[in-house]
């Protein structure tokens, strides 16, 4: 096999010019999905000036946007609000199955997520974020008390995201079978699972690898401020 980039390596990239293309809003080089959508972006591995410039224009002035996996330098008038190690891990043997208790999620219950989301904080949720793949829920007493499902698709693969638990519910394994189910329905697409989280969430690591998920690679979790004044973002600054 050759040594090349694979597309888990900027998996929004290749998802939004793959299987995601018509969610992609486009300014020069940078790519982004509506922000009703995903706060997930893409942009070259060594931006210039243009890029940066396209990139503020797009998210407008004091505006806060992701910078997956970005290690470089960001430009003077910029401002990291959020910074931290993240890990990408790879179906490796899960034991992906379907969930007898599990529901599919639609827009009906977007308000109902975002309430579980805003309590458990898996990662960004927004409105439309449903529309990115399958959700799956259970519910007790009518209650939806766990979340999980599909967001990047990367041509070949899917990633699992939004996985979630009620505090009152945990320890019941309801999020580890969610996470089976929905590998289960991305399998049974001909698509691979993977999933990202941060490599300080040692607990969620182990379980993952328990579950037949492998770690592929590190990556970075970074955010930035656009500049109050569009114009600003010329001379490049280290990001710690």
């Amino acid at each position: 096999m050759g040594g090349g980039p694979h597309v888990l390596d900027h998996p929004a990239l290749a998802a939004l010019t793959g299987p995601h293309a018509h969610f992609a809003e486009r300014r020069g080089r940078i790519l982004r999905y509506p922000v009703d959508v995903s706060p997930w972006l893409a942009m070259p591995d060594q931006p210039e000036a243009d890029d940066w410039a396209d990139l503020a224009a797009l998210a407008g002035p004091g505006a806060e946007v992701p910078l997956p996996g970005f290690r470089g330098e960001i430009p003077a008038g910029w401002e990291v609000t959020f910074q931290a190690e993240g890990v990408q891990l790879v179906d490796d043997g899960v034991r992906a199955a379907p969930d007898p208790e599990a529901v599919r999620l639609g827009p009906a219950d977007v308000p109902e997520i975002l309430d579980l989301v805003a309590r458990t904080r898996p990662g960004p949720f927004e409105a439309r974020t449903i529309e990115l793949g399958d959700y799956l829920g259970i519910r007790r007493d009518g209650a939806l008390v766990a979340l999980a499902g599909e967001r990047l698709r990367p041509p070949g693969w899917t990633e699992i995201s939004a996985v979630c638990t009620d505090p009152a519910f945990r320890g019941e394994g309801l999020a580890t079978r969610l996470v089976l189910a929905v590998a289960h329905g991305i399998r049974e697409r001909g698509d691979t699972p993977f999933l990202h989280t941060a490599a300080a969430n040692t607990n969620a690591i182990r379980l993952y690898e328990s579950l037949g998920f492998r770690l592929r690679r590190r990556t970075a979790f970074l955010a930035a401020r656009t500049p109050e004044r569009l114009g600003e973002e010329r001379t490049a600054v280290p990001v710690s």
